[in-house]
């Protein structure tokens, strides 16, 4: 890929780089080092499950309950210019109609 294939992305050309598990930002934001992630869909079995492996942890299970499964939709989420995710990222109007969308890199 080379850079004119990444630069000028309308946000329709961005979203469908974001299913392809690609990084995205506007050339036009200002804080530096900030993209957005698509980030899949997850199934944990419960806390209190015996199975081995992952399974949802103490912070989770506080809040949906130690015999409660996780099943989480894909959502976008934003790692900011502080160097902080912030999940459930969504786009303003702004940024629906921009054409300047690139694939970070």
């Amino acid at each position: 890929m080379n850079e004119t294939d990444r630069m000028g992305l309308t946000f329709g050309a961005a979203l469908v780089n974001l299913k392809e598990g690609k990084k995205l930002a506007r050339s036009g934001w200002n804080g530096k080092g900030q993209f957005v992630v698509m980030m899949p869909s997850l199934y944990l079995p419960p806390h209190s499950s015996q199975e081995p492996g992952a399974k949802v942890n103490d912070r989770t299970a506080k809040h949906i309950g130690v015999d409660t499964s996780l099943d989480s939709q894909p959502y976008c989420a934003l790692f900011n210019a502080q160097g902080k995710w912030q999940p459930g990222w969504l786009p303003s109007q702004g940024d629906l109609f921009a054409e300047d969308w690139i694939i970070v890199i």
